[in-house]
C-alpha cells in the first residue's frame, strides 16, 4: 500500500454525479496522479492519501486511492491558498489574501467559530460572511463523516450516497438500527448493513438484526422470480442467513405488518407472506384486469363477413380456434390468445389488427423486448415497440415512481393494445401497462404459456389463464408449412415428452455428439465462426450460444471466458479492462442484466453527433462494446437501433459477457441459429420447460452439441422450478369467489 500526501495542485477530471476524480498532487518537488472517488473536492486542499500504485499504459504511473483524509491547513501560505483555490465560493486571490493578512493564524477559527468577524474585512458584507462560514462547516461536516463512515470499512462511494441521503443523521442511525440502510440506499443489502451492524456493537439476535434478515429475504425472493413465500421458508432462510437458532418471530412479524412492509395471506391453505409492494402491485393488476373485462355485442354473422373479407384479401383461411380468437377479441376488453410455435398466432394476430383498422380504430403493438417488437414488427406488417417505450419510459428514482409518462394521468391514445410475447412480462411491467389503459380500451394478451416465466418476480401469463375469469383462446393446430420444420415439430414432441432422435437429412435441428466438454465447446466454437454463419447466412454475433446454468464448465461464466478468447481474442488495437472477475475488451458482445429506468442513451450520426437522444437501457438488452475509456474509467455500448449507453467502470456489474447466455435470459428474443452444449447438470435446471424455451428461440437451425442421454433426460423431467405468486388468487379475490 502506497502513500502519498500533498496539495491538489488541480482536478483533471471530474464527475459530479458520483463524485470520481482524476487528481494532480504536489508533494516533494513533484507531481502525482490519483484517482478515485473524492466527494466536495477542492483545488489547494492538502490531501494524504493511501492506495495502490498502478502503471497505466498511456499516462503512466497513478496511485488508485482506497482511503484518505484532508487536513485543514496550518500555516499562512497554504491558508491564503487554499481560500484563493476557489474551494470556497465568493472568494477570490485578492479576498484570500486580505483575509489571512488580517487573521493570521487564527483564520480558520475565526472563520468556524465567529464567522460575524469576517465582515471586519473590506469588501464582506455580514450576509456574506455567513455564508462563507457556512460553505466552510458544510464542507468540514461532509469530511469528518466520510471519515466516520470508513470506520465501518464503507467505500468513499457508498459513503456519500449514505450521507446525500441521512446528513448528520448517520450517526444516529448506525449507533442505533444500521439495517436501515439496506432499506433506503441502493446497493446496500442485508450482507453490508450486518458487517456495519456488527462494527456498531449490534447485537446478533437484535430485533432489527431480525425483521432486516426477514425483509431482505422477501427481496431476494423478488429477484427469484417469487412475490411471495410461504412462512415456514422464510422464516428458515431467515435464520440461515442470520447463523442463530429459530425463536419465537411471530412478534416481529407482525411488527414488520404494523410497518407495512409486510403483508400476510392465507393461500390453499398455506401462509403467505408478501413484500408491501409485490402485494399490492398484484392487486392493482387485479383490479385493473376486471374493470378491462368488458363484454361487447357485435353480432356473429357480422363478424364472421368482415372476417373473410379480410380472409380474402389477405390470401389466409383461418382455422376454426384462430376464427374464435378473432371474434373473442372483437367482443371483449380482455383477451388471452395463446399457443405453441407454428399454430398460427402471428396469422391471427394480422386478421385482428386488419379486423380493427378496418373499423377506423387504433391498433398498438407492443412486446417486452426490442428483438420481441422487431420480430412483432417484422411478422405482422406493423410497427411494434418495446412496452417500455410503448410507456413513454422517463425514468424515476424508485421503481413505479414517475418511471414512464404514460398512466393513469396521461393513458395512452388508442382503442386496441395487443402484446407480444406475454411470457415474459412480469407483475411490475404489467402494472404499469394497465395504468395506462381507461375501461372501454380493448387489450389483447399473446403468447405461448408453455415458455419459462418472466425473468422479472411473478406468474402473470399463467395466473390469468389459470383463474378463468377472462376469455382463453388456445391455438393448437399446427399448420403444414410449420410441419416442414424439425424446430417446430421438435418444440411440441418436447413439450409432449416424447423422444426425439437424430434424424438424417435434418436441415435445421442437428445433433453433434460429443463426450466431454472439451470436445463440446471445441465443436461449438467451431459452428460458431466456421460452420453456421454461411449456413444460415447470418453473422458470429448474431448466432448464440444457450446454456442451462451460470456455473461450471459448460455454464455461462466459463463459457463465456472461452468464447471471448476465441472470437475477440487480447489485441494492442483494442483497449480493455478488468472489473471485477471479468475483463471486457472492445469488440464483446455483452447483455444489460437490470432494469435502468434512467440510463441515458443516444444515437448519434457518422459525425458522432447525437440524433436522438432518450432513457432507459433494459434487462436482457444485448449490444457490442464500441469505446472504452481507462483514463475517464468509462465502457461505451451500443444497443440495437444504434442506441449508445455510456457506463462508468463501477457500473459494469450490470453487464455481462453475451457470447453465451442462460436460456432464461434469451427469452423473448429469436436468433438465426443456436447453440446448446449439454452435458448433465442440476436436475432442477435440466428440466422440459427450459428446453422446449431453447429450442423456440432459434429462426434456421438448433445445434445440440453434447449428450443425447442429457437432451432426452431434460425431456422427460417435467420438474420445474416453483415460483411463488398469487395474482390469480387477488384476481379471484376482485372479482368475488363465485364471480
Amino acid at each position: 500500500m502506497e502513500k502519498i500526501e500533498g496539495y491538489i495542485e488541480r482536478i483533471v477530471f471530474q464527475n459530479k454525479e458520483n463524485g470520481y476524480c482524476v487528481l494532480a498532487v504536489a508533494h516533494e518537488n513533484e507531481e502525482s496522479i490519483l484517482t478515485g472517488f473524492f466527494p466536495d473536492v477542492s483545488q489547494g486542499e492538502y490531501i494524504r492519501a493511501q492506495g495502490e500504485l498502478v502503471v497505466h499504459p498511456t499516462y503512466g504511473e497513478q496511485l488508485r486511492v482506497s482511503s484518505y483524509e484532508y487536513t485543514a491547513p496550518t500555516d499562512r501560505a497554504s491558508m491564503e491558498r487554499y481560500l484563493a483555490s476557489g474551494a470556497i465560493k465568493g472568494i477570490g486571490e485578492a479576498l484570500a489574501a486580505r483575509i489571512v493578512r488580517h487573521f493570521g493564524d487564527d483564520t480558520f477559527r475565526i472563520m468556524e467559530e465567529e464567522p460575524e468577524r469576517l465582515a471586519e474585512i473590506k469588501g464582506i458584507s455580514e450576509r456574506k460572511a455567513m455564508e462563507i462560514s457556512s460553505v466552510l462547516i458544510q464542507k468540514k461536516d461532509v469530511r469528518q463523516a466520510m471519515l466516520f463512515l470508513q470506520n465501518y470499512n464503507i467505500s468513499q462511494n457508498l459513503a456519500l450516497k449514505i450521507y446525500e441521503r441521512y446528513g448528520q443523521e448517520i450517526y444516529r442511525i448506525l449507533k442505533e438500527n444500521p439495517y436501515r440502510l439496506a432499506d433506503d440506499i441502493e446497493g446496500v443489502g442485508f450482507k453490508i448493513a450486518d458487517e456495519i451492524a456488527v462494527r456498531a456493537g449490534i447485537r446478533a439476535d437484535s430485533d432489527f438484526r431480525i425483521k432486516s434478515a426477514l425483509v431482505y429475504t422477501l427481496r431476494q425472493s423478488i429477484s427469484q422470480g417469487h412475490t411471495c413465500l410461504p412462512y415456514e421458508e422464510l422464516v428458515q432462510s431467515a435464520f440461515s442467513l442470520l447463523g442463530i437458532e429459530l425463536r419465537q418471530i411471530e412478534s416481529l412479524v407482525t411488527d414488520l405488518v404494523i410497518e407495512k412492509k409486510i403483508v400476510v395471506r392465507n393461500q390453499n391453505g398455506m401462509q403467505m407472506v408478501y413484500s408491501d409492494s409485490c402485494f399490492y402491485t398484484e392487486l392493482a393488476v387485479a383490479q385493473k384486469l376486471k374493470e378491462l373485462n368488458l363484454r361487447d355485442h357485435v353480432p356473429q354473422q357480422e363478424i364472421e363477413r368482415k372476417r373473410g373479407q379480410i380472409e380474402a384479401s389477405e390470401g389466409v383461411e383461418l382455422d376454426e380456434r384462430q376464427q374464435f380468437a378473432v371474434a373473442e377479441a372483437v367482443n371483449n376488453g380482455l383477451t388471452v390468445i395463446t399457443g405453441g410455435p407454428g399454430t398460427g398466432k402471428t396469422t391471427t394476430i394480422k386478421t385482428i389488427i386488419r379486423y380493427f383498422i378496418n373499423e377506423g380504430l387504433d391498433v398498438l403493438l407492443a412486446a417486452p423486448t426490442g428483438r420481441a417488437a422487431k420480430r412483432m414488427s417484422e411478422a405482422t406488417g406493423y410497427e411494434a415497440k418495446t412496452i417500455h417505450r410503448l410507456l413513454e419510459v422517463a425514468g424515476g428514482p424508485t421503481e413505479g415512481s414517475g418511471f414512464f409518462g404514460r398512466d393513469e394521468e396521461n393513458p395512452l391514445e388508442a382503442d386496441v393494445v395487443i402484446i407480444d410475447e406475454m411470457s415474459m412480462v412480469d407483475i411490475f411491467l404489467m402494472n404499469a401497462l394497465l395504468k395506462a389503459l381507461v375501461p372501454g380500451m380493448r387489450l389483447i394478451l399473446v403468447g405461448d404459456v408453455n415458455q419459462l416465466p418472466s425473468v422479472g418476480p411473478g406468474n402473470v401469463l399463467k395466473d390469468i389463464i389459470r383463474s378463468g375469469r377472462f376469455p382463453v383462446v388456445r391455438l393448437e393446430k399446427i399448420f403444414r408449412q410449420a410441419a416442414d420444420s424439425d424446430i417446430i415439430m421438435n418444440a411440441h414432441r418436447i413439450h409432449a415428452g416424447e423422444r426425439i432422435l437424430p434424424r438424417k437429412g435434418s436441415r435445421d435441428f442437428l445433433f453433434i455428439l460429443r463426450d466431454n466438454p472439451g470436445n463440446i465447446i471445441g465443436a461449438s466454437i467451431t459452428l460458431l465462426k466456421e460452420k453456421l454463419p454461411g449456413y444460415v447466412h447470418a453473422q458470429e454475433k448474431d448466432i448464440q450460444v444457450l446454456t442451462p446454468m451460470r456455473k461450471g464448465v459448460l455454464g455461462v461464466e466459463q463459457l463465456n471466458n472461452v468464447l471471448q478468447q476465441a472470437i475477440n481474442p487480447p489485441d494492442l488495437s483494442k483497449q480493455e479492462a478488468l472489473l471485477g472477475s471479468v475483463t471486457f475488451r472492445e469488440g464483446d458482445k455483452v447483455m444489460q442484466i437490470k432494469n435502468d429506468y434512467q440510463k441515458p442513451w443516444s444515437i448519434i450520426n457518422s459525425f458522432r453527433r447525437p440524433v436522438e437522444e432518450g432513457m432507459g437501457v433494459f434487462n436482457g438488452d444485448m449490444g457490442t462494446i464500441r469505446e472504452i475509456n481507462t483514463v475517464l474509467e468509462r465502457i461505451t455500448v451500443e444497443f440495437e437501433e444504434g442506441k449508445r449507453v455510456e457506463y462508468e467502470f463501477k457500473e459494469a456489474e450490470n453487464l455481462e459477457l453475451a457470447y453465451a447466455v442462460t436460456i432464461h435470459k434469451s427469452q423473448g428474443s429469436e436468433y438465426p441459429a443456436v447453440i446448446l452444449p449439454l452435458l448433465g447438470g442440476p436436475r432442477m435446471l435440466m428440466n422440459r420447460n427450459l428446453l422446449y424455451t431453447a429450442v423456440t428461440r432459434a429462426k434456421s437451425c438448433v445445434c445440440v452439441v453434447g449428450s443425447l442421454e442429457t437432451f432426452q433426460a431434460m425431456i422427460d423431467n417435467e420438474q420445474e422450478q416453483k415460483r411463488y405468486s398469487g395474482l390469480k388468487e387477488r384476481i379471484e379475490e376482485v372479482n368475488g369467489l363465485d364471480g
